[in-house]
């Protein structure tokens, strides 16, 4: 083989060697409980997500490739989501993670993302210090797009106090991270109106009998429950103050929106109001599209997602991060994290628009401007009035 035969073959190794790597795919993790008691938002989150991509992949994918992703159950246990983590990382090689449903899981977990400097979308899990835990930090990985308790607990003490005149409040909630960072975050927002709950109570996962927690709360003349738990407790607290008799307004974070809330509460779920970022009510075009995909695709029964807060979040998550990955022109992770904290292009989302929604100094992507108030209705979830 003479010279200019040997550099033409070289030559053309080369070129599809690079064509090769330019078609890789862009792995992204996708790190969620898809079983257990937080299923509903996990499964939901996981279904938005997968539909976001599909559509993004649909167009051609993001720099050419496209979106791979991996997916992994951490059943909401913070070891669980440390191994999760390691292996995307390590093993699958991902170039950013979306997800944590349960603040304790995101808390042990990010770590990892940050010291290897690969982005993370919160795209439900709502402690407040999720996007803190590095803020410290010459530069931090962790973004979110859900709302977080500050933003949460400030609205349910508003409704409470402010709205509805109330001066006795109990707080039930559970004994995991996110309830009780969610119960501080409550104090602390009564604490400004220079009020303190009458009763604050603790419970644990899977308990299914609150009558000591919800009499102590009626004899100290609650007038209205406050809570931070997920689905199936609090329908345990639902339904325990019908045994007891006992009617009050029950006023609670964004996870009384769970279809394990509303199934196990029924009749006495009716009534409960929670902040949402996402109602599924198709009042506009970008949202009925979202919705009636969801449908098609994954047939929840009656038609309702077990959590559409989750599954909008997620799909939402997707595209801001693919917005970020074409204005970086790579999938670099400090070139990605660069360009989510200023993004130059509006990225029309399910929950909003996001128009320059992070910066360097605040990765949180939704205030109060789009958290509204939902309100359990007839086995659904529709706009407070």
């Amino acid at each position: 083989m003479n010279f200019k035969l040997k550099t033409l073959v070289a030559g053309m190794s080369l070129g599809f060697a690079m064509s090769a790597i330019a078609a890789e795919p862009i792995k992204i993790g996708v790190a969620g409980p898809f079983t257990g008691g937080s299923a509903p938002m996990g499964v939901s989150m996981r279904d938005g997500v997968k539909l976001a991509a599909a559509e993004i992949n649909a167009k051609g994918g993001v720099l050419g490739r496209q979106i791979q992703l991996i997916e992994r159950d951490d059943e909401a246990k913070p070891e669980r989501g440390v191994q999760i983590a390691q292996e995307l990382i390590n093993k699958e090689k991902v170039v950013a993670t979306v997800g944590y449903i349960n603040t304790g899981v995101a808390l042990a977990s990010q770590r990892f993302y940050q010291e290897a400097k690969i982005p993370v979308m919160n795209n439900v899990a709502t402690g407040s210090i999720i996007t803190q835990q590095f803020a410290k930090e010459p530069e931090n990985y962790i973004f979110r797009n859900s709302a977080s308790d500050q933003i949460q607990s400030s609205m349910i003490v508003e409704e409470a106090v402010a709205r509805r005149k109330f001066t006795k409040v109990a707080i039930l909630a559970d004994s995991t991270n996110y309830g009780q960072l969610g119960r501080e975050d409550l104090e602390k927002a009564l604490d400004k109106k220079g009020l303190k709950a009458v009763v604050v109570e603790k419970y644990n996962i899977k308990d299914v009998d609150m009558t000591a927690q919800l009499l102590k709360a009626k004899q100290a003349g609650a007038q209205a429950v406050l809570t931070y738990g997920i689905g199936p407790e609090l329908a345990q607290i639902a339904n325990g103050m019908e045994k007891l008799g006992w009617k009050v307004p029950l006023i609670g974070s964004w996870t009384l929106s769970m279809g394990n809330f509303i199934d196990n509460a029924g009749k006495n779920g009716d009534g409960t109001r929670m902040p949402q970022t996402f109602i599924q009510d198709p009042n506009n075009a970008k949202r009925k599209t979202f919705i009636d995909a969801y449908v098609k695709a994954y047939n929840p029964p009656n038609g309702r997602m077990p959590s559409p807060v989750s599954a909008a979040q997620g799909y939402d998550s997707i595209y801001l991060l693919a917005a970020a990955m074409k204005q970086a022109g790579t999938t670099d992770g400090q070139k990605v994290k660069a360009a989510l904290e200023n993004l130059t292009e509006k990225v029309d989302g399910v929950v909003t628009s996001y128009n320059k929604p992070y910066s360097k100094d605040d990765h949180e992507a939704i205030n109060l401007d789009n958290t509204v108030f939902g309100e359990v209705s007839g086995g659904k979830v529709v706009l407070a009035k």
